[in-house]
């Protein structure tokens, strides 16, 4: 079982050269990953300083060597595929190929896509979320793409270089409550799956019982879960990840005493 931070890049950690020492730290006690919250607004009771992961993302992957790093989770819903699909192969790049990119629907806390007139409709972001996932996966073959959807265009476009990692980085999908079937299904198609909300050990069985059979089985597919379960009886069950998330409160000296501890599975 691999272990990683969540970290929210909010308030006292709202500090680019912090969240880099945290991802030294965190390589030097033998952590895994490191991953970072993708929001540009948030609910008045959380801080209102916000930073962008991804040019946080690009810090991080320069100045460490080992830990796996990556956005969990990133909303195409409000990102242009193109630029998503730049963004993360410089990383991917900057990283020597340590990237890992988790999407999905993304939500309205605070108003963060209401606020901004993005799409609120689940729907409607799954469908844009499945056309975008398709053009990135385009975009990293290095091969021209032509593509007119629903949501968005690509017109005889070559994206150059293609990204370290192949046959492309990995994707992994968040899939929120009980009910979430359409979100599982895409994840199974993928390389990984990021359940919220896990009610207990059984609720994990049910949802990858989803994906094996989507799948096959669990061979090659990652899933993450919090370190609310188990790590020992989540293994057991299929998860390969136990993340430690942390409060939009959360303190460095709260970080660093998870740190400190080292790891926990």
């Amino acid at each position: 079982m691999k272990v990683a931070l969540s970290l929210p890049p909010f308030g006292h950690l709202a500090d680019p050269g912090l969240l880099v020492e945290i991802a030294l730290a965190a390589e030097a006690a033998d952590i895994d990953g490191c991953f970072l919250w993708d929001h540009v607004y948030r609910p008045d009771s959380d801080p209102r300083e916000i930073l962008d992961p991804w040019v946080v993302l690009g810090a991080q992957a320069f100045a460490t060597e080992r830990i796996r790093l990556g956005p969990m989770v990133t909303p195409l819903t409000r990102r242009r595929p193109i630029k998503l699909a730049r963004e993360a192969l410089t990383v991917d790049h900057l990283s020597a190929g340590r990237l890992t990119l988790g999407l999905g629907l993304g939500v309205d806390s605070g108003g963060e896509l209401s606020r901004f007139g993005e799409i609120v409709d689940p729907k409607e972001r799954g469908d844009r979320l499945d056309e975008a996932v398709a053009l990135l996966e385009a975009f990293w073959s290095g091969e021209p793409v032509d593509h007119d959807g629903a949501a968005f265009r690509a017109d005889g476009v070559t994206v150059l270089p293609r990204p370290v990692q192949q046959p492309r980085i990995p994707m992994w999908f968040a899939a929120r409550g009980a009910s979430a079937k359409r979100p599982v299904r895409r994840a199974a198609r993928f390389d990984g799956l990021v359940p919220i909300e896990l009610e207990d050990g059984d609720h994990l069985s049910r949802i990858l019982d989803v994906v094996i059979d989507e799948r096959g089985s669990l061979d090659g597919f990652d899933t993450m879960v919090g370190t609310n379960l188990d790590p020992v009886d989540a293994e057991r069950r299929g998860a390969t990840w136990s993340y430690q998330s942390f409060a939009t409160s959360a303190t460095a000296d709260d970080v660093f005493a998870v740190i400190r501890q080292g790891r926990w599975a």
